[in-house]
């Protein structure tokens, strides 16, 4: 049995669900709050953060880009052409590329902001730096999402998928960053209409369905949320 430790709308661990959902592995969910420094986690990962996975009595597994790394190359090779690595390497890199560009670029300079300030916040102790979100924070967020946005509209409209012909751990990476602001209301659909309808190709798939089950206390989901026609 493998085990994940997880936040909900951490958009790295929505990835590793989806990537575990779309390679059919059998898989328990464990809740962490990362500000809380729970000691049994910290040996897992004494860096405090998630995601985290361990199969059975194994070593830990930590952090999205190793977590691929090991779950393509213990499950991937039996997946045939739903293998989600591609097979050439020139091909290969440019999957690792955008998926390093939506983990953490994306991530940085939009998404963890948005998730931080209007959903981590409402968790967080005071204490710990819960509380209202800044305003300034969100207005940069908000400005860099649209450059983003049309990143992602150009590899829609010249692509079959993100990174090439067949979807792939970037269209996963890209798609889990995008359903924690979608849930917040935030993108700004009408903008990019390819990307909107590569999303929607994405969110359609059986490996999103629990994810579009999860709310957040006192914050109900935007309307486009779970709307698969949206």
């Amino acid at each position: 049995m493998l085990t994940l430790y997880h936040h909900p709308f951490s958009p790295a661990c929505r990835f590793v669900r989806l990537v575990l959902a779309e390679y059919g592995v059998r898989h328990e969910l464990v809740i962490e709050r990362p500000w809380e420094r729970r000691r049994e986690f910290l040996a897992l990962n004494p860096g405090g953060f998630v995601p985290v996975i361990r199969e059975n009595d194994g070593p830990p597994v930590v952090g999205a880009g190793p977590i691929l790394e090991y779950l393509d190359e213990t499950r991937g090779y039996s997946q045939g052409d739903r293998r989600l690595m591609p097979d050439h390497p020139d091909a290969r890199a440019e999957m690792r590329r955008l998926n390093d560009w939506f983990l953490h670029k994306f991530e940085d300079e939009v998404v963890g902001h948005l998730v931080h300030e209007r959903i981590l916040k409402l968790e967080i102790p005071a204490k710990q730096g819960g509380g209202s979100p800044e305003s300034a924070v969100l207005r940069a967020a908000r400005a860099n999402l649209r450059h983003h946005m049309r990143y992602i509209d150009y590899l829609s409209v010249t692509r079959k998928w993100l990174s090439g012909e067949r979807l792939s751990f970037a269209d996963l990476a890209a798609a889990a960053e995008l359903s924690c602001a979608d849930y917040l209301g935030e993108v700004p659909w009408s903008e990019t209409e390819h990307a909107k309808a590569w999303y929607a190709r994405v969110k359609s798939r059986p490996s999103f369905r629990p994810l579009l089950t999860e709310v957040v206390r006192g914050l109900p989901a935007a309307a486009t949320y779970d709307d698969l026609d949206f």
